[in-house]
């Protein structure tokens, strides 16, 4: 089984960065893609960032230029860089881990159960 975990969220004042983590772990062989998606109440989850095994990144829009991220496949771990953070990137962020393959050769994606991060105006 894998598991993921979060961690790197709270509260920080508008102008203030954060730094996200999420590390898989489990009887893992390879990972593919790797995102990071937040989620506000009342509203569809949306794609953040996400970056390739080989660290091609794509970001949305409103991050572009202030959200920085990257992984380490040695440690099956991502990270999401946070700089200037706005009141309107408050929400839970979740990070996806896409195309896991164990070592028993099962394939499928995996997603951790979310940190809050609020920015205080």
């Amino acid at each position: 089984q894998v598991q993921l975990v979060e961690s790197g969220g709270g509260l920080v004042q508008a102008g203030g960065s954060l730094r996200l983590s999420c590390a898989a772990s489990g009887s893992i062989f390879s990972i593919n893609a790797m995102g990071w998606y937040r989620q506000v109440p009342g509203k569809q989850r949306e794609l953040v960032a996400n970056i390739t095994r080989g660290g091609s990144t794509n970001y949305a829009d409103s991050v572009k230029g202030r959200f920085t991220i990257s992984r380490d496949n040695a440690k099956n771990t991502m990270y999401l860089q946070m700089n200037s953070l706005k009141p309107e990137d408050t929400a839970v962020y979740y990070c996806k881990m896409g195309d896991v393959r164990t070592r028993n050769n099962n394939v499928r994606d995996y997603w951790g159960t979310g940190t809050l991060v609020t920015v205080s105006s």
